[in-house]
This record gives C-alpha cells, structure tokens and sequence, in this order.
C-alpha cells in the first residue's frame, strides 16, 4: 500500500510539473488599443489569405530546424509598410508560441498586422492586431488610413483600476476595460488619440480627420 501511494504523489507530482511547463509556454499578451496596434506595427495591410505551407526558417541553438507557418496571401490595400506588396505572411506552427491560425479560403477579409525581418519578410504573432474586416468599426476603417498615424506621437494609457487618471499632457486614459470590461469597448471601436497644436493628446470620435478647431483647442 505505502508502494501505491508513493506511485500516486509522484504521478501527481510529474503532472503538476508538466502542467508548469505548459502554463510558462503558453502565449501571454497585454491588450492594447487599435490605435497603438497600428502605431506598434511595421506593417498594416488589408488581405486575403489563399494558401498555408510548413517552411524552414533557420535552425534553433542545438541544430534542429525551426518550423514556421506561411500563409500566402493577396493584399488589398496597405496602410502602414513597404512600397512593395506583401505576398507572404510567417508565423509560429502552434498557438502555444503565439502562432496565428487564419482562414485559407480566400473567402474572409483580414486587417493583418505584424513586424517586418530585415529581408522584409512580414511576421505575426497572436500579440499582433489581427481581425476580420468586415467586425471593425466604420471609424476604425477610416482611422487606418490617418488618424491613428496622427496619434502615434501620443500614448494610450491603460486605466487599471478606479479611479485612474493620467500623468502627462501626451497620455489618453483607456477604460474600455475597466469600464465595460471589453477589449473591444467603446473608445477601441470608436476613438483614436490625437495630438494638438500644444502638444497634448486627446480622444477623438468621428469618421473624418479632425478639425483644427479641435487641434487648436485647449480643451477637449
């Protein structure tokens, strides 16, 4: 009997360290707003993904060849990135290591955006800010092709708990979280941070660029 219980503690124990394991190989992101998404990225395109292969890219410090995910893809437009096309976009094989899984039909939109290698070789992870077209805001879709970039001098401070508020002129306080307990809240879907005339940023909503009214104005 003593023998069985002994067997069983050391199962529990092998468990327990292999769930550890797990646990510290898994994908861990902070949310962040769209706009420092954009902001982040080296690359912004609005895509289609047509195909997926396995390649190698390189090999790890003991020799064994590194295994990545390539999903061909056509780009509709870019807003943030290289003169050329992208036709290609690399990832992790697993999500475990933040490897992104994304329809090949060719029947979805994407908005993709990721880091560029210095062959300018697009990379994504799950951190990356990648969505289905057609779930973004109409104020999104038109942020992409200005107004985040005007706000990228800005910084989106995220609220963590009440009451919070901001430290410098440059900062926007996002409370989606805290507020309404979504990533994809009101001031995500809705707003971009701006920077004014005097050097402070402030939320903006609306689908056209701002005015200098509001750029010059010493309130919000």
């Amino acid at each position: 009997m003593p023998f069985s219980i002994n067997g069983i503690l050391c199962t529990l124990a092998l468990l327990l360290l292999w769930r550890a394991e797990e646990l510290t190989e898994a994908c861990s992101c902070a949310p962040v707003h769209p706009q420092q998404a954009f902001c982040n990225a080296d690359v912004v395109i609005r895509a289609k993904v047509v195909g997926e292969s396995e390649v190698d890219s390189g090999n790890d410090v003991y020799g064994n060849p590194i295994k990545r995910i390539q999903y061909e893809v056509k780009q509709i437009k870019m807003f943030k990135g290289p003169n050329q096309d992208i036709e290609a976009v690399f990832t992790a094989p697993v999500s475990a290591v933040c490897g992104v899984t994304l329809d090949t039909t060719g029947k979805k939109e994407y908005l993709i955006s990721g880091k560029a290698d210095g062959d300018g070789r697009m990379h994504v992870t799950l951190c990356d800010y990648i969505m289905p077209w057609d779930s973004l805001s109409t104020t999104q879709k038109k942020s992409l092709s200005q107004r985040y970039q005007m706000g990228c001098e800005c910084k989106i401070v995220r609220c963590p708990s009440l009451p919070c508020e901001i430290s410098a002129p440059e900062e926007c306080l996002w409370t989606d979280l805290m507020i309404e307990k979504l990533v994809h809240g009101r001031q995500a879907n809705h707003y971009a941070c701006v920077k004014r005339a005097d050097g402070s940023c402030s939320w903006y909503r609306g689908v056209a660029p701002p005015k200098k009214e509001f750029l010059d104005a010493e309130d919000p």
